[in-house]
């Protein structure tokens, strides 16, 4: 689903760096339980959300609701409450990390908490479901690799689409050449967002702990257009709307071409409607080209509804005709655009998390496992460093890593606050 409620917001905790990325599994528990134990980082909208998703699987118990915001920690419980049993609803995470009795962190903060945390996660011997983008920058979703295969982790990604029946089948149509080969994969977000203005120095919202709120990213004075999710416009916390949204999209796109890590990237676009805080572009074209003559191209609209038929879509072009992706179905057309197939059915966010549970219990292959989640989240990072840099990437296409650009190379993790710095 794509997200647009006031979500991920949180937390705090002491981490140091290290690691590259390496293979890919499912793991499997070490002792399956018939119950598992859940804890939620993060409750705005999408955290409640996934804490009633979590509550509603069989064999599921959501144990802890967490939250800088005392408020959003204890609304999250209420949500999530069955008669007199209710989630503890706590504002320190390390109240979930210590309790041995959870089996699993969901991760719904701020982007710049997701990977600090997931990793925190892993080293105190939990699996984790993060929400995307998995990363705040390339070097995180490295290290989130290196954490899960290290501590032998199952560590999905919340890209729902990857677990919805019509899109796997679409997929499965693809790469069985129902439309040739396919060489172009075309995505697209559109939204209508407002400005967020002119902030102004003030205090934080009374009951958010501001400090633990920015836990790994260097301090800075608390204004008033931040919260609660102004901060995905600020490279400081969020990755703009390619990371926001697109990352949904590119990544339904990677895996219908095949294709991992890219040779070139392109970024065109800006902060073109509004005169305001805004860092991210509310209008971005990102292209991506692979050593095996493919590309993808993402349009990211975020202040123009353009026609509906382009709202969340990615369209596959083959020899053979196209196949468009919207909502949870798919449909087929020949080289002159002609319909020859159309499928769809209702897609729920519970598949995506029940086949995460598979993996814990049984060692089902996970649908977006994290090394495959990285690749994903990746290329939005590397689309947002070109418009940074103002121009196009080389990259190597065995990792990704950018070549002959140290100033572009610097932007491939962050300076951290002191003592926050990732550890695997």
């Amino acid at each position: 689903m794509i997200d647009k409620s006031n979500r991920r917001c949180f937390l705090g905790a002491s981490l140091a760096a290290g690691v590259a990325a390496v293979g890919s599994q499912a793991i499997r528990a070490e002792s399956p339980s018939d119950r598992l134990v859940v804890g939620v980082m993060g409750t705005g909208g999408r955290g409640t959300s996934l804490a009633k998703s979590f509550a509603e699987q069989s064999g599921v118990t959501v144990a802890y609701t967490c939250d800088v915001d005392e408020k959003r920690a204890n609304s999250a419980a209420g949500a999530v409450a069955k008669g007199e049993s209710a989630p503890k609803a706590v504002t320190n995470y390390k109240e979930i990390l210590d309790d041995k009795k959870v089996d699993i962190l969901v991760v719904a903060t701020c982007n710049h908490w997701h990977a600090p945390a997931a990793i925190l996660g892993c080293t105190a011997g939990k699996h984790v479901y993060v929400e995307k983008p998995c990363s705040h920058n390339p070097r995180e979703g490295e290290l989130m690799v290196a954490a899960a295969r290290k501590h032998k982790r199952n560590v999905q990604m919340g890209n729902q689409r990857r677990s919805w029946p019509k899109i796997i089948e679409a997929m499965e149509q693809l790469h069985a050449g129902i439309i040739g080969r396919v060489y172009l994969a075309q995505s697209y977000y559109t939204n209508h967002r407002q400005t967020i203005g002119k902030g102004e120095a003030t205090a934080p919202p009374a009951g958010l702990n501001y400090d633990l709120w920015q836990g790994p990213a260097p301090r800075r004075e608390f204004r008033s257009n931040y919260l609660h999710y102004n901060w995905h416009w600020f490279w400081h916390w969020g990755n703009g709307e390619l990371g926001n949204n697109g990352v949904h999209m590119i990544d339904l796109c990677r895996w219908g071409l095949g294709v991992d890590y890219p040779t070139h990237v392109s970024s065109s676009g800006g902060r073109y409607r509004y005169a305001d805080d805004q860092e991210t572009p509310d209008t971005h074209i990102v292209a991506f080209d692979f050593a095996s003559k493919q590309t993808i191209t993402w349009e990211g609209l975020s202040c123009n509804e353009h026609p509906p038929t382009k709202k969340g879509e990615v369209i596959f072009y083959g020899e053979k005709g196209s196949l468009v992706i919207a909502g949870g179905g798919y449909t087929v057309y020949d080289p002159k655009g002609k319909e020859i197939k159309k499928a769809s059915t209702p897609s729920p966010d519970s598949l995506h998390i029940a086949n995460f549970l598979a993996g814990i219990r049984s060692g089902q292959k996970l649908n977006s496992e994290i090394e495959e989640a990285h690749k994903s989240t990746l290329l939005c990072h590397l689309g947002n460093i070109a418009h940074r840099t103002g121009r196009a990437l080389t990259c190597d296409p065995s990792q990704g890593r950018i070549l002959n650009d140290a100033a572009a190379m610097q932007m491939w993790s962050r300076e951290y606050a002191p003592g926050y710095e990732p550890k695997v």
